[in-house]
């Protein structure tokens, strides 16, 4: 399977709105044209066919499918097979037996959004067909019972932040890619660049949206600045001249670090 390579900017897209679609690809990316909760079910049918009939760019698509089991995923990946659109994203994803057994010519991104789908993402990122995970936290903290993933201070709790280490780590050991979870706040610009600059330093490979505004935000955070970008040259052009741990600025330098200078730079390339 090819590495997934959507980023950083993922913009979500309902599925039942084909003229917003062309926009929201120019804008972002790319785009989560999402059948699932963004879709009443009495306009699933129609979203289908919208599927269907557009020329969007499959290799900047993300279709977000219906939960497996749940009798609209058969429909959901019926129509897919009439498409070109190969990459999906398979919603409240629990079982690694399921998951395993979707088309071949599907490459999956599973969203880990329940306590059960959480529970299994180390064994989810095990699976061949999967490129990436992604985790949610509204619909996580409803599974078990909670009201709300934030406090009133904006931050999220412990249980989403818990969930949000599990799956990036899940995914990470297992060289697979990470999807930062929605930011619902549209208007907390703040909050979201804190977010997503915490998200690329961390090591996701992106962070999904929901607002086109929010794309600028983002990308922004996982834009390594001027002086980062300098440092990681200057430490790298170091190393060639360095054998085995040394020291640069005052700081010491080993492989792990020489690491973190590489993503930078690959980070600024993007």
């Amino acid at each position: 399977m090819s590495e997934f390579g959507l980023g950083p900017a993922i913009l979500f897209c309902p599925a039942d709105r084909p003229e917003r679609f062309a926009k929201a690809l120019e804008r972002a990316d790319a785009v989560i044209l999402d059948l699932e909760d963004a879709v009443a079910p009495g306009r699933k049918a129609a979203a289908r066919g919208a599927l269907i009939e557009t020329d969007l760019d499959p290799d900047r698509v993300i279709v977000r499918v219906n939960p497996l089991g749940s009798g609209e995923d058969v429909s959901d990946l019926a129509s897919l097979s009439q498409t070109d659109f190969r990459r999906i994203m398979v919603a409240k994803a629990e079982s690694p037996k399921r998951l395993a057994q979707i088309d071949r010519r599907f490459e999956v991104v599973a969203l880990c959004e329940t306590a059960k789908g959480v529970s299994q993402a180390d064994r989810i990122a095990e699976l061949d067909n999967v490129s990436a995970l992604m985790w949610g936290a509204e619909d996580l903290v409803a599974s078990i019972g909670g009201t709300s993933s934030r406090k009133p201070n904006g931050r999220y709790r412990d249980i989403a932040r818990y969930a949000r280490a599990r799956v990036l780590l899940a995914a990470g050991s297992r060289g697979k890619a990470a999807i930062d979870a929605v930011h619902l706040d549209i208007a907390d610009v703040k909050r979201l660049a804190i977010e997503a600059a915490d998200a690329a330093a961390s090591g996701f490979r992106a962070t999904a949206c929901i607002h086109p505004s929010q794309v600028a935000v983002i990308r922004d955070a996982y834009r390594p600045d001027a002086k980062t970008v300098a440092w990681a040259r200057a430490v790298l052009a170091a190393s060639e001249r360095e054998q085995g741990v040394f020291t640069h600025d005052g700081r010491m330098v080993d492989e792990p670090v020489l690491r973190h200078a590489r993503g930078v730079l690959r980070r600024a390339a993007d």
